[in-house]
């Protein structure tokens, strides 16, 4: 028997998120409650330590506890937590006679979700799936009773993927927004924020069903939800921004339909990046999360490059590497298979190596990709490794870097010259020698926003970047330089605009209209 999703009636909806509100059900209210360490374990898939932090029967507790932890809870602890009536008739709640005359239990799991501007939002996915993904559906597994559903269609809650791509994402208001698979409608949530109007589609039709759960219970205004895969819902549509965080998995079969896209290898990133352009308005953007081959042989960059549309801009970041083993390992664990028969668990990791030794993978990049339309003839492509932390949400910095490509992109070095800079906020000077020594070894501008990135300067680098601040042109600072060091100012400025950009670029220079 299939399992059956809330039907959500808006004033009872109103009524219940009202409730979960009063009862600091919210992002912010359940760490306070479980504390870091065991909100922190949610995160792993581990409950015992946040089980152990709810059992005094306050509202916040026993929300968590059914909502978050799938256990039962008495009719009288329900009542005093959310209007009882409203969440059976809904069907957020049902009688659970297996555990007591007067259990309920949740059908779905419903995890608080701070938006970008703080708002409280609740993220709705099946059962077991907002803590620990697939691989935790065995832990609640009791609560579907006799409505399982097919574990192939789990349709999975917020996680590190899902926060990662709504950090990356720029959030200038826009017309039309395209959350592309849409999962539990994380994407299509935050979207609502800044769009005029939101469109999410996704293959799985109960995905499209729990999306449209989180827009209810979350008060977000609703999407056009529609059902297929990659671009064909939307026909010859355009969209102002696309968002996507796709099954990028590179598996050797279509176990789960959130995470494996029934391609080889990572041809579905591929088609989608491909696509992508032709569904994009004039300097819309795609972003989207995706995996790629490290193949014996071949350059990841030119590999992911290639996918690349003509008339794209394109920056793309790989945040991580993992060999086949490892790769293998991380994706057997979602799907619960760590805890399966040890034979059946070996069999599916050898098909796992042996699809990857076939295709002569050596490696499996993770990393987003971040397109834009600009129409350029010579479009502007970054493809970088960048394992190190960054400051998220970073959607303000790509879109500045973007903004900075259209800058370099249409100063000659002349003009760049007569252009004024400043010095970005948070950027320090460090200076690296020998203790004692007159000079140092060489003098590093490290920013402390966006990627936090760091690089090496000369003694004309730090003079120019210390002394930006709007005021003088770049090639007048530059002659005050040549004049202080005695250079050739008409040699000094020859070689210095190459430094000058790469330091734009990177985000240390911001120009000055």
């Amino acid at each position: 028997m299939p399992q059956s999703l809330p039907t959500p009636d808006p004033a009872r909806t109103a009524r219940l998120r009202d409730a979960l509100r009063a009862a600091a059900f919210t992002a912010d209210g359940c760490l306070d409650l479980l504390g870091a360490t065991a909100y922190a374990a949610l995160s792993r898939g581990e409950t015992v330590p946040a089980l152990r932090a709810t059992r005094g029967g306050s509202p916040l507790e026993t929300l968590t506890r059914v909502f978050l932890l799938q256990r039962a809870a008495t009719r009288e602890q329900a009542r005093a937590a959310l209007p009882l009536d409203d969440a059976l008739a809904d069907g957020w709640l049902r009688e659970a006679p297996e555990d007591g005359a007067d259990a309920v239990r949740a059908t779905v799991d419903v995890r608080p979700y701070a938006g970008d501007a703080g708002e409280d939002w609740w993220i709705v996915s099946d059962l077991g799936c907002a803590v620990g993904g697939a691989g935790g559906i065995g832990g609640g597994a009791e609560s579907f009773g006799d409505k399982a559903p097919d574990r192939s269609q789990l349709v999975l809650g917020v996680g590190g993927a899902s926060t990662t791509l709504a950090g990356i994402t720029v959030r200038t208001p826009v017309r039309t927004a395209l959350d592309l698979g849409t999962g539990s409608g994380v994407q299509a949530l935050h979207a609502s924020t800044h769009a005029a109007r939101v469109t999410a589609t996704d293959v799985n039709p109960r995905a499209l069903a729990f999306a449209r759960l989180t827009l209810a219970l979350s008060g977000a205004p609703e999407a056009d939800l529609r059902q297929g895969g990659l671009f064909e819902p939307v026909g010859e549509e355009r969209f102002d921004l696309i968002v996507s965080n796709p099954p990028f998995v590179i598996s050797p079969g279509e176990r789960f339909v959130y995470r494996d896209g029934g391609m080889a290898g990572d041809d579905l990133c591929r088609a989608l990046v491909q696509r992508s352009a032709g569904h994009l308005t004039d300097g819309g953007y795609c972003q989207l999360l995706a995996n790629w081959q490290h193949v014996e042989g071949e350059d990841w960059r030119e590999r992911v490059t290639s996918w690349l549309p003509r008339g794209c801009d394109a920056w793309i970041v790989q945040r991580e590497v993992q060999d086949p083993a490892q790769y293998a390992e991380l994706w057997l664990r979602d799907g619960g298979d760590h805890r399966a028969d040890p034979a059946t668990y070996a069999a599916r990791y050898d098909a796992w190596l042996e699809e990857f030794e076939r295709a002569k993978v050596k490696g499996v990049g993770f990393g987003w990709i971040t397109l834009r339309n600009s129409g350029a003839d010579v479009p502007s492509v970054t493809a970088e490794e960048w394992p190190h932390p960054v400051r998220q949400p970073l959607g303000e910095e790509i879109q500045r870097w973007f903004e900075r490509q259209d800058f370099l992109r249409a100063h000659d070095d002349a003009s760049l010259l007569a252009a004024r800079f400043r010095l970005a906020e948070e950027v320090v000077q460090e200076q690296v020698g020998a203790p004692g020594a007159e000079d140092p070894e060489h003098v590093v501008l490290r920013g402390n926003q966006g990627m936090r990135r760091a690089t090496k300067v000369d003694t004309v680098g730090a003079g120019f970047a210390g002394v930006c601040d709007g005021t003088l042109s770049a090639g007048r600072i530059l002659d005050a330089i040549a004049q202080l060091l005695g250079e050739d100012p008409v040699v000094l400025r020859d070689r210095t605009p190459a430094s000058i950009r790469l330091l734009v670029e990177q985000g240390f220079l911001e120009a000055v209209d």
